[in-house]
């Protein structure tokens, strides 16, 4: 699997999971809370997360060729 394939599926992962946060938080009449130290966390989270999947591919991909 590509590196920009892997890249694009993430972001499209997490727009959706954005969508639905946002829109069940509307539903409930709340406004999602906006912690800054909390996302950057988050973000570093996700980095962290996307680097050690894309080393699995690569072991994956190794062991199938």
């Amino acid at each position: 699997m590509d590196v920009d394939r892997i890249a694009r599926a993430f972001k499209r992962i997490e727009d959706a999971l954005y969508r639905i946060e946002y829109a069940s938080a509307a539903h409930c009449g709340m406004v999602p809370a906006v912690d800054p130290e909390l996302a950057v966390r988050h973000e570093v989270l996700r980095a962290t997360v996307r680097a050690k999947i894309a080393e699995l591919d690569v072991l994956i991909d190794r062991l199938e060729n």
